[in-house]
């Protein structure tokens, strides 16, 4: 029965009341509104008695649902590639961005480097990041490619860490979470398969790097994901959630 924070306004929130449906062989027939108590042993909700809700109570409930829960409708930047209740993907263009090490074989160091086009999404269940071999807006069949980076896993989830990212969700926030990304230090390559495809080792490739051996960043190296596209990771296929 705890609250929670929820919604647009970020309000907290506790359960109240439930709404169970009926139905019948042609779908809900009707419904009936019950008090949510917590029980005083465990602090569990408990159901309670119902009654039948009339139509003037029902649209009056789903009004304030409207209201209160629904995402406001919004323009959407065309960075972004799909939105669902459960994630926000978009792609970010190639471009030289500062990065941050703290790492024991390639010390602590910070840069301005290429960087190839990303394809971010930010998830209820995680964070992800894919490299692209392009420099245009992926569409559906883009392939996708492992990210070039430290604190990385399989299926591009990130290791967030100490990173200051988001706690929302939303096409507002995708600023927040690239910042999170790109500011914070990359502290150590994570298991779960080959980052890059380069001859010295992954430290080598950013030492390299970091150095300024590249002026454009060497999409040779990157690694393809098996059967992982845009559009599958818009749909919640790689990994996460649609």
């Amino acid at each position: 029965m705890n609250g929670v924070s929820i919604g647009q306004t970020g309000h907290d929130v506790k359960l109240a009341r439930a709404l169970l449906l009926y139905e019948g062989e042609g779908g809900a027939q009707y419904a009936t509104v019950h008090p949510v108590t917590a029980a005083a042993d465990s602090g569990r909700p408990v159901i309670g008695a119902g009654r039948l809700i009339n139509r003037r109570a029902m649209l009056d409930a789903l009004v304030q649902l409207d209201r209160n829960a629904a995402r406001a409708a919004e323009f959407l930047p065309p960075t972004v590639l799909g939105v669902t209740p459960a994630a926000v993907t978009w792609w970010c263009p190639p471009a030289m961005r500062r990065v941050f090490f703290k790492c024991e074989k390639v010390g602590e160091r910070s840069a301005v480097v290429p960087h190839p086009g990303l394809v971010f999404q930010a998830a209820v269940d995680g964070f992800r990041v894919f490299a692209l071999a392009g420099d245009t807006r992926p569409d559906e069949k883009s392939a996708l490619h492992e990210p070039p980076y430290f604190n990385t896993w399989e299926h591009g989830k990130v290791c967030i860490g100490s990173a200051n990212v988001p706690r929302r969700v939303e096409v507002a926030a995708i600023k927040g979470w690239e910042d999170g990304f790109f500011n914070s230090a990359f502290t150590h390559p994570n298991h779960g398969g080959q980052r890059v495809s380069y001859k010295a080792g992954f430290h080598a490739f950013w030492t390299d790097m970091l150095d300024g051996k590249f002026a454009r960043f060497p999409l040779d190296v990157l690694v393809p994901v098996k059967r992982a596209t845009a559009g599958g990771l818009v749909a919640g296929k790689i990994g996460g959630v649609a």
